[in-house]
């Protein structure tokens, strides 16, 4: 069991930490302004890293709707290979994130080489991604299972999970339309936006009804799975 440190410690450990991610946040903010792309990556990421919960699809979920409809720093069909590519490895939250830094540095490079900002955005994106993560569990872990016990806590949690769901559910919807089909357009009202497919893609919802079926009734495995839809998919665009 994981004894509560005590005061004075927690502040060192939370100072140190708060001073390796806040402080080159404020540097870039003062040096560069907080309009410069590296100062917007800083500030957006580093709010996604403190206020998301639920783990990767559910930080997904926000990042993909903020980076493609709010910064425009990517556009739906790039974010979907973004998440696909990274769908092949053991780390998607992280390379979906780099790969967002990347293209937002890349196309606001200022006075450097692209692919040069490009890299150095994917790095900060990291960054102020995961120092505040790290921090918070760093300098609470302490106290975790203290936590936990509380009856208030865990019913606040259970409210989070309920939620998280929802925000998932928000996410395969929102991915899923933009791979079925080509056009994807919107509408509000009364403050709600209704997504409003069109020019469905039949490869693609043969393939994703193909994939559901082999996971589903065949037991067939994701990385097998992925590679087929993938060679399906690479056959298909050079063949039409």
């Amino acid at each position: 069991m994981a004894q509560p440190r005590s005061l004075g410690r927690t502040l060192a450990i939370a100072g140190l930490w708060l001073a390796l991610w806040l402080g080159p946040l404020a540097l870039i903010l003062l040096w560069l302004g907080p309009d410069q792309v590296f100062a917007k990556l800083g500030t957006f990421f580093s709010a996604m890293a403190v206020v998301t919960f639920g783990g990767a699809y559910a930080v997904l979920a926000y990042v993909a709707q903020e980076a493609v409809e709010t910064y425009a720093w990517l556009t739906p069909g790039e974010m979907l290979d973004g998440l696909g590519l990274a769908e092949t490895t053991p780390g998607p939250l992280i390379l979906v994130l780099e790969f967002v830094g990347f293209l937002a540095a890349a196309r606001a490079p200022g006075a450097l080489p692209p692919l040069l900002a490009g890299t150095l955005g994917a790095v900060w994106t990291l960054w102020v991604t995961f120092v505040p993560s790290m921090t918070w569990i760093i300098v609470g872990a302490p106290y975790i299972e203290a936590l936990t016990r509380d009856r208030r806590l865990a019913g606040a949690l259970g409210g989070i999970t309920a939620a998280v769901v929802g925000v998932m559910a928000n996410l395969a919807l929102w991915f899923g339309l933009h791979v079925l089909f080509r056009e994807v357009g919107e509408v509000g009202a009364f403050g709600l936006r209704l997504l409003i497919p069109s020019d469905p893609d039949p490869a693609a919802i043969v393939i994703a009804a193909a994939a559901g079926f082999a996971l589903l009734r065949l037991r067939l495995g994701v990385l097998p799975t992925l590679g087929l839809g993938a060679a399906a998919g690479a056959g298909f665009r050079l063949l039409f």
